[in-house]
């Protein structure tokens, strides 16, 4: 990692300070925003979604597509190097849940049921990202 992606630790309570409520039950505590309720869910806007915790680049507007799933969902991430992922048994599946690599933010998770080029849909919490608009 080059300095400007140097691995962020925060304590729960520096995190707390930080965040929103709602952020910090999303980001750090893993919870899930409703469907159909986010921010970012029906943005058409160009630009580079980032981490809200750490501001890190994790996906590009390009590559978000209408899912009908009630969350922003994206085929890829930025660079594979963007996200971590590993497996979710909570709520009683398995699922893959999807990090920011930066500062290990909880984003959402990512399935294989999305479009070409990728076959991969990241399922993502509006309340974990910010938008970098392009001019």
């Amino acid at each position: 990692m080059s300095n400007e992606e140097t691995k962020i630790s925060r304590s729960e309570a520096e995190w707390g300070k930080r965040l929103t409520t709602e952020q910090f039950q999303i980001c750090r505590l893993k919870a899930t925003e409703a469907p159909f309720t986010g921010e970012y869910n029906q943005s058409k806007e160009p630009g580079i979604y980032c981490c809200v915790c750490c501001g890190a680049a994790l996906f590009d507007a390009q590559t978000k597509y209408e899912s009908n799933s009630g969350w922003p969902s994206f085929y890829q991430p930025v660079a594979d190097e963007a996200v971590t992922q590993e497996s979710d048994s909570s709520l009683g599946m398995v699922r893959v849940e999807v990090m920011c690599r930066r500062c290990d933010a909880h984003l959402g998770h990512v399935f294989d049921d999305g479009p070409q080029p990728t076959g991969q849909r990241y399922c993502i919490n509006s309340i974990s990202l910010t938008l970098d608009p392009k001019d």
